[in-house]
């Protein structure tokens, strides 16, 4: 995954003991089966891989864990990647297509 991928929400469970850290630390939380298009992928020093997404923006917390502020991250296991074509990349496909068969070149009729 990468940043401007298309992902949805496979997992948005909260574990009843984090609930309130989770409250705390997110104002606004994921959605199951919703898409969202990824904005940063963070690397949290190693520790965990957490996603920023384009339509979900939290106030910056300090994480002790990793000794800064920052925007809180969903864990990147609660995604996956969409595979369909972007609209951009449909309209490169049908370019294509219409160069292949525009008119002018006629092919030869076998016998």
């Amino acid at each position: 995954m990468k940043p401007g991928d298309k992902v949805i929400c496979i997992n948005d469970k909260i574990d009843p003991d984090k609930a309130e850290e989770i409250r705390r630390d997110f104002e606004i939380w994921i959605t199951r089966d919703k898409e969202y298009t990824i904005r940063e992928i963070l690397d949290n020093d190693g520790i965990a891989t957490g996603i920023l997404l384009e339509e979900v923006h939290n106030f910056p917390k300090f994480f002790r864990l990793i000794n800064r502020y920052q925007e809180p991250a969903f864990a990147i296991w609660r995604f996956r990647k969409l595979s369909y074509a972007t609209t951009e990349q449909a309209e490169e496909v049908s370019e294509e297509l219409v160069e292949v068969g525009s008119p002018g070149k006629e092919r030869k009729q076998e016998s």
